[in-house]
């Protein structure tokens, strides 16, 4: 499933970025470089977002963009991130001798 919320992006003196989630209370990310902050912003949006999930509790809405206002110098941007269910699973199949032959050479 794919999450979007606004991120806010501030610019530090050493040229880093550091990232917040105003809607997500104590997401916060940094980045080196703009690229490297953008990325980091995915996937601590990813992470949070699965956390909430194992833990069954509520996952915010996300507020729009003109609802967040960034402090001077700031900007908001809106990040995307896809969170999967990465749970095992445990099936049995049938498959042809042939194939089971050929997997058992193979090793």
């Amino acid at each position: 499933m794919e999450y979007v919320y606004p991120a806010i992006f501030h610019k530090n003196e050493d040229e880093s970025y550091t990232i917040i989630y105003p809607d997500l209370h104590g997401c916060i990310s940094e980045g080196k470089s703009l690229d490297n902050a953008m990325y980091m912003a995915q996937s601590a949006l990813a992470q949070w977002i699965s956390y909430l999930i194992d833990k069954k509790q509520e996952i915010p809405s996300a507020s729009s963009t003109q609802e967040v206002k960034p402090s001077n110098g700031d900007f908001v941007n809106l990040i995307c991130a896809e969170v999967k269910d990465s749970r095992a699973l445990k099936r049995t199949v049938s498959i042809p001798k042939w194939t089971d032959d050929k997997a058992a050479r193979s090793g």
